[in-house]
């Protein structure tokens, strides 16, 4: 099915509208650059006062533009930008892109202007990419309708970016260094098309391998994992995550608010998406040209081939901190080494060849480790020495690792005197790093997205045991009430199967004694208070209490003291629950996030998550692998596998719990947090028992 973004990057012909002959003006240089790089469409400037420019026909209007144009590209003051919308719509056009800024950035009007130009484009089913932004470009047919001066390669990176001044450094950076690029786009305000909009259109693209991503925020969270899920079975997206540090990590009313902040969120639908997320504009485009030019590795067995010692040992600490080994090499190998090399060579891993070794020595060594089954990663480096040329053997790197099913990944150290090697290298499809340091990273990111890929991507399952309408009546019985305490929050989430301990409310002492005797010795109590949601910070929880005469007096005394403290707190009662046995404590919980909807929380339990902050992220609804996934993300996770020979927890129940808490979430959009702490689990086979509780409704 055609695409309705084909014309940004297919276009049959392209108006420029607000053309202008000043080499100093933006449309200028859009005109020159749709000319320079031998774009074979139609290319018509738009501005009545003029003639001709750059010796194309210049017309008065769009209406006037001659078939085929099925792109405009707006270059216009602000004011007059909604009404060239309206031109390019009774013109037929379907794709604008918006150079001009002045928009919703720059405040109300902005905005107000910016709405009508949607307004329109809808009327018409046109797409807007812009306001405020660089253009586009297809570097595989020479549409450049961007103002950017010169271009990377050709080759299969597409480029997606809010930024438009980061799509010009970009450009700047990979320029001559053979790195190859299918597309570059710049969204800017993204008033209608949005980098998952792009990113589904270049999931489809056949001469596009890796997609690589700058983002500042995603609108629709959802419907980005959705589609960046389906377009990484195809094909890696490697994304930089600008805007870390936002509000979005609020201080709330929970554990779960205060922790889950929005780039939680992002983390999380990454994660899930097989999205790799890298730190660095480096890191990105060291990352995609990987994935460009070579296989995804089969295993994590690294071989190091150098000539010098102190490089090979800090790409060993690269590789160890990312998770890859340095394995033995197999005895065959080692022995074609030792009868090739230089006899003082040393044939172990990483494979030394010293100052001396020339470029036919890093030939033999890079055929024979090939053909080792104990590697699945060939890191040749090279210090260049005065004897070396380094060109050389870069080309006998690449002619004995042409046409290799495993990755060769390779480190020339240096700068000025390494361009022609990484010219020889990544012409032919080797990635060259200058530093060794950078290798480990890389193949973490790699390696990470090749698991992904092969691990089950489930649907998750249905639940059995949930009670969506009586949770319903409880929620909307109290539509006055914002914060669900325990007492109230216990009935929720017994009505979606959580396994709650066996207790209940008593609002005197003498209900107290009651439902203690009821529920049976020993018991805890807690304080029921609305403006009290930590209780132990107050002295509202008295464990261990052995007959009727404790709990009265437990319950005089917490009334006593808290309302010393704490005077204009509302003592509502106290909760009387079974005193818990031994186990793991850990929390489950969720917090609603405007893109992403329900965000689920694990880690650490009780009173120290927030001082640990040991907690994991996924967005429901999650399946059983993913909930498990998650656990063992978390130190916490690891405990309650048997640490140090311990019995293993129950597992399976903190899944069940979990997929609990967020099909909940999702049945009931008024939740905006949710938190099971502590969840107590037992050994395993032996279940999970909730402790306590809240709910908090937008």
């Amino acid at each position: 099915m055609p695409s309705s973004l084909t014309p940004f990057f297919e276009a049959k012909g392209v108006a420029v509208i607000g053309a202008s002959s000043n080499p100093r003006k933006l449309s200028y240089g859009i005109l020159k650059n749709l000319i320079d790089y031998s774009y074979q469409g139609g290319i018509y400037p738009v501005n009545p006062g003029a003639a001709e420019i750059l010796g194309k026909p210049c017309f008065a209007a769009v209406s006037q533009v001659p078939d085929p144009v099925d792109l405009a590209v707006i270059v216009l003051p602000v004011a007059a930008t909604p009404a060239a919308i309206e031109e390019c719509g009774n013109r037929g056009i379907k794709a604008v892109i918006i150079i001009s800024g002045g928009f919703k950035e720059t405040g109300p009007a902005g905005q107000a202007l910016e709405d009508q130009c949607l307004q329109t484009a809808h009327q018409y089913g046109m797409r807007i990419i812009g306001p405020n932004c660089v253009g586009v470009v297809n570097l595989h047919n020479g549409l450049n309708t961007t103002f950017i001066n010169g271009l990377p390669d050709v080759g299969g990176i597409g480029f997606v970016s809010q930024s438009g001044a980061v799509c010009g450094g970009v450009v700047d950076l990979v320029k001559g260094k053979k790195i190859g690029f299918s597309s570059f786009t710049s969204l800017g305000n993204e008033a209608d098309v949005t980098e998952t909009d792009v990113i589904e259109y270049l999931g489809d693209d056949p001469r596009t391998t890796v997609i690589a991503t700058y983002v500042e925020q995603i609108k629709d969270g959802r419907h980005f994992l959705e589609v960046a899920r389906r377009v990484s079975l195809k094909k890696p997206i490697v994304l930089i995550k600008a805007g870390k540090t936002s509000a979005g990590a609020r201080a709330v009313s929970s554990h779960t608010g205060s922790l889950a902040g929005s780039y939680a969120a992002y983390q999380a639908a990454f994660k899930q998406a097989g999205v790799i997320e890298v730190d660095s504009v480096t890191d990105l485009f060291d990352v995609a040209m990987t994935l460009d030019f070579q296989p995804l590795p089969q295993g994590k067995r690294a071989v190091i081939l150098t000539n010098a010692g102190g490089p090979a040992a800090l790409a060993s600490d690269s590789l160890s901190a990312n998770g890859f080994t340095l394995e033995d090499l197999e005895p065959a190998t080692s022995q074609a080494l030792r009868g090739k090399l230089n006899p003082a060579a040393q044939i172990g891993n990483p494979v030394d060849m010293l100052g001396g070794a020339e470029p036919a020595d890093y030939a033999f060594a890079v055929s024979t480790l090939l053909k080792d089954n104990q590697v699945d990663v060939i890191l040749p480096i090279l210090v260049p020495q005065s004897l070396v040329n380094p060109v050389e053997v870069a080309k006998a790197i690449a002619d004995a690792a042409q046409g290799a099913t495993k990755p060769v990944l390779t480190c020339i150290m240096g700068d000025l005197s390494v361009g022609g090697a990484r010219l020889e290298l990544q012409g032919r499809g080797f990635p060259m790093f200058v530093v060794p340091e950078s290798m480990g990273k890389v193949l973490k990111a790699v390696w990470d997205y090749s698991a992904w890929r092969k691990g089950r991507q489930t649907t998750p399952a249905p639940l059995m045991g949930v009670n969506g309408p009586a949770a319903a009546a409880i929620l909307r019985s109290t539509a006055d009430k914002k914060i669900f305490g325990e007492a109230e929050a216990r009935p929720v989430f017994s009505a979606y199967g959580l396994p709650m301990i066996k207790g209940g409310m008593a609002k005197n002492p003498v209900e107290a004694a009651s439902l203690a005797e009821a529920v049976g010795f020993p018991v805890v109590m807690k304080i029921v208070s609305p403006q009290i949601l930590h209780k132990s910070d107050l002295g509202g929880i008295a464990l261990n209490l052995q007959d009727e005469t404790e709990v009265i007096n437990a319950y005089e005394r917490m009334f006593i003291d808290i309302g010393k403290k704490l005077p204009e707190a509302k003592l509502e009662g106290v909760m009387i629950e079974q005193m818990a046995g031994r186990g793991h404590e850990v929390i489950v919980g969720m917090r609603r996030d405007p893109g992403f909807g329900p965000v689920l929380m694990f880690g650490l339990g009780g009173v120290s998550v927030e001082l640990f902050k040991d907690v994991s992220f996924r967005v429901a609804p999650i399946s059983d692998e993913e909930a498990r996934e998650m656990i063992l993300e978390t130190r916490a996770g690891r405990l309650l596998t048997g640490f140090r020979g311990a019995q293993p927890a129950d597992l399976d129940a903190v899944v069940d719990c979990i997929r609990r808490l967020g099909q909940l979430a999702i049945d009931f959009p008024e939740i905006e947090e949710a938190e099971v702490n502590p969840l107590l689990v037992h050994p395993q086979g032996q279940g999970a028992l909730v402790l306590d509780g809240r709910i908090i409704l937008a």
